[in-house]
């Protein structure tokens, strides 16, 4: 299994609002700067709750993301992705509602033959002059 993978489990996960998919590829010892309002989570239970209110809050609707850019560095332990991501909100109807983009990281240790998240982190830039996150590229 490839570093790689990991992104269209994510992908994948995040359309079906498949919590237990998306969880799988988090290790049990992860550490998350996300963009939203806290400053981390540092357990992999308060990853999933925080996961449960997101895919529940969408209700009908579902979110494409795109990934581009994608770097990668890895060896037969450890591995570092970086990549631009699109997070698209779509409609019970397939129409594209708004988007959001960030940029992310993650560091990935190999455990079993299977790439785990260890961190992952999500960000963008600041306006200097708003002191706003620029959420589109």
């Amino acid at each position: 299994m490839e570093l790689t993978s990991l992104f269209d489990i994510y992908k994948t996960a995040v359309f079906d609002k498949d919590v237990d998919a998306y969880m799988s590829v988090f290790d049990d010892h992860l550490r998350v700067f996300d963009m939203w309002g806290l400053w981390s989570f540092d357990t992999l239970a308060d990853w999933r709750t925080m996961t449960e209110g997101w895919f529940s809050s969408l209700k009908e609707e579902r979110v494409v993301v795109t990934f581009s850019d994608i770097q990668v560095q890895e060896n037969d332990a450890i591995g570092t992705a970086t990549a631009f991501v699109r997070f698209a909100a779509i409609s019970a109807q397939g129409e594209e509602l708004r988007y959001l983009q960030n940029r992310l990281t993650w560091v990935a240790l190999k455990k079993g033959g299977r790439w785990k998240i260890i961190h992952q982190h999500t960000s963008s830039p600041i306006d200097h002059g708003t002191m706003k996150a620029m959420l589109r590229r």
